[in-house]
């Protein structure tokens, strides 16, 4: 099965160039109408390669704030100067140089990347399905809390005739009670109108 998933695998591929990926047998196969089941991947951008090591300055710096002692007394902090564009990155992320290193790589292609392809870089992809995300759980919010607003102003729920005015000038709130509300005593267990 696997090979023949494999041999019709380019040929499957849609239109826009992005793979698709086998899903196999479980739960979501048993509950397909079709032999097999195919989804189609989600590709983001790849990671942007570090420049070449000629065009980076690379210096070690004492660490500061927390991490105790040690982080003030070595030389673990990494701190890098993109020569051609003058970038300069500094991490102290871990206590690790060496981490710290391949860290301030990264940062330094990222910059880089977003310096060079502008709203087509990486990072301004994942930032722009991020925000539509956001947007999409908002709405989707927005949507859940009308309904449910609606659907208790139609069950006439308590504090439906009460009316909030605020006073521009002085910002107090005066609260407005309709008159034909009954009002019980606790006292007594007798109502009155108000």
């Amino acid at each position: 099965m696997k090979l023949l998933a494999r041999t019709l695998l380019p040929l499957l591929r849609p239109l826009n160039g992005s793979p698709l990926r086998w899903l196999g047998h479980g739960a979501a196969r048993s509950q397909a109408l079709s032999t097999t089941l195919w989804t189609q991947i989600k590709q983001m951008p790849q990671r942007p390669k570090p420049p070449p090591d000629s065009d980076i300055e690379e210096s070690y710096l004492k660490g500061s704030g927390p991490g105790g002692q040690k982080i003030n007394k070595t030389n673990s902090a990494v701190q890098l100067k993109h020569i051609p564009t003058g970038i300069v990155i500094k991490s102290q992320a871990t206590r690790s140089r060496s981490q710290n290193r391949n860290i301030a790589r990264k940062l330094l292609a990222e910059k880089l990347d977003d310096l060079e392809n502008g709203d087509q870089s990486r990072n301004a992809i994942v930032a722009e399905a991020k925000r539509r995300k956001a947007a999409s759980a908002a709405k989707k919010s927005k949507r859940k809390y009308r309904k449910l607003e609606e659907a208790g102003r139609h069950n006439g729920q308590p504090g439906d005739n009460v009316t909030v005015a605020v006073a521009p000038e002085t910002g107090t709130s005066q609260v407005q009670v309709p008159t034909n509300i009954e009002k019980t005593n606790p006292t007594d267990g007798k109502s009155s109108d108000l």
